[in-house]
């Protein structure tokens, strides 16, 4: 079976979003990109994540061109092939319906950096305007909204992060999440401290080795 390894591990992954609950039933997706032979492997549409064999995740070249797999490629596809004709050092991208990010994206709030782990996504996690899902109206929003972060909120929907691997990119959803629901709760009982560009710069500065050993 072609990209076997990546097939296994977007089928993975797609379970842990709802184990760890960033997404519910077939919501969200992911993708996985191997640029040497110029291919993804993606979540197929509409299909329950615990149902998903490595069989059943599509694969798609850059151009969109589906190359093997039974179903059809998420909805979301154009804007993993945004991101990655955009970004050239991320190999996955991970579309949540989480929570707490998504109750941000309803109110079209920014997550400032309130708490410092945002940022895993950039010195904030800026909020793209709202268009149809599906759409090369929000693939482009996404894109352009994501140079310079890796992550966004999507107004009206969800949020989107990039990582060089599946397991960077899973962990930048997670950590906007804990960043969202800890923003959201200290709004609740007043007016949460936002951490200043120089002390951000600081933890980006120090992020940049954040898990090597």
């Amino acid at each position: 079976m072609r990209m076997l390894k990546q097939r296994r591990l977007v089928m993975e992954f797609g379970r842990k979003l709802v184990t760890g609950g960033l997404t519910t039933g077939s919501g969200g997706n992911l993708s996985l990109l191997d640029r040497s032979q110029g291919l993804l492997a993606i979540t197929p549409s509409g299909v329950d994540y615990f149902d998903i064999t490595p069989g059943q995740v599509v694969l798609v070249d850059l151009e969109g061109r589906q190359v093997d797999g039974p179903g059809r490629p998420s909805s979301e596809l154009g804007f993993h092939l945004a991101l990655y004709r955009d970004r050239p050092e991320a190999t996955a991208v991970v579309h949540t319906h989480s929570p707490y990010a998504t109750t941000l994206a309803c109110l079209h709030w920014e997550l400032p950096p309130a708490h410092y782990l945002v940022g895993f996504a950039g010195a904030k996690v800026p909020l793209a305007p709202y268009h149809t899902y599906g759409t090369p109206e929000l693939a482009q929003a996404v894109a352009q909204t994501m140079r310079g972060y890796n992550a966004a909120l999507l107004a009206n929907h969800g949020l989107v992060a990039v990582g060089n691997t599946l397991p960077r990119a899973f962990a930048v959803a997670e950590e906007v999440e804990f960043a969202a629901r800890v923003y959201y709760q200290a709004k609740t009982v007043g007016q949460p401290k936002i951490l200043s560009s120089k002390q951000m710069e600081e933890v980006l500065a120090k992020f940049a080795d954040y898990g090597r050993q």
